[in-house]
């Protein structure tokens, strides 16, 4: 908290109220599902989720390298862009590792975006490690 003369004042992340609702989505997938399917499952019912809350993405998008001025295509994907803002990195793997959150940052200066998100659902408790914020 950001406290200015003696009133209360909450600095305001990018993509906030976006990103709030994107965790939630997840949250209520994982509460259904638990921790143990393939990413394409919760990404399935991740995409299902966002339908019913009315929230726009794409999924599977694809990622050229530019180098060189060409655009090359070498098979990455997004795994889901929500409301062209936010990158979404679904995993499902023991641990997150550093390699994880450069393909995140990575992905966000290719596709010019400012705010991604892991979300990794082999996990006892989403909120607790389950999710890494980046921002560009």
């Amino acid at each position: 908290m950001i406290y200015h003369g003696g009133t209360e004042a909450r600095s305001k992340l990018l993509c906030e109220e976006l990103t709030e609702k994107i965790i939630g989505a997840a949250i209520e997938v994982h509460r259904a599902l638990g921790p143990g399917l393939l990413e394409s499952a919760y990404e399935e019912c991740l995409c299902h989720e966002f339908n019913l809350r009315e929230l726009a993405f794409k999924r599977q998008v694809p990622l050229p390298v530019e180098y060189k001025g060409v655009k090359l295509d070498c098979g990455y994907r997004v795994d889901v862009l929500v409301q062209d803002e936010v990158v979404l990195e679904l995993k499902c793997v023991e641990h997150l590792l550093p390699v994880h959150d450069a393909q995140l940052l990575t992905y966000l200066k290719l596709t010019r975006k400012r705010v991604g998100l892991i979300i990794n659902f082999n996990v006892a408790t989403l909120v607790r490690g389950g999710i890494v914020r980046k921002v560009l």
